[in-house]
């Protein structure tokens, strides 16, 4: 199966040992000089509808990938979920 990575963005990531639903994939590391993938990024829970941003983005490392269907990527993640701030991009 062949995927592009415009076909990530509408997968929904899920955890398969609590079933908790992370989302979808928003983002991705690459490594420049190796051509590889490092991780997939997700966006945090929405505070109170999204009035007041969001929480912290997901960053799952392609090891913990389980596998990638058509519609669903599961992760194989033991313990707590890896966690960065998201960059806020200035106005000026």
């Amino acid at each position: 199966m062949l995927n592009l990575f415009s076909d990530l963005r509408y997968k929904e990531v899920i955890d398969i040992h609590s079933g908790f639903r992370l989302g979808y994939v928003c983002d991705a590391e690459f490594d420049g000089e190796d051509g590889k993938l490092i991780s997939l990024i997700t966006p945090g829970k929405a505070k109170f509808f999204g009035l007041l941003g969001r929480e912290d983005d997901y960053v799952l490392p392609w090891e913990c990938i389980a596998r990638i269907g058509n519609d669903i990527i599961l992760i194989d993640q033991k313990g707590e979920f890896q966690r960065r701030k998201k960059r806020k991009s200035s106005w000026f």
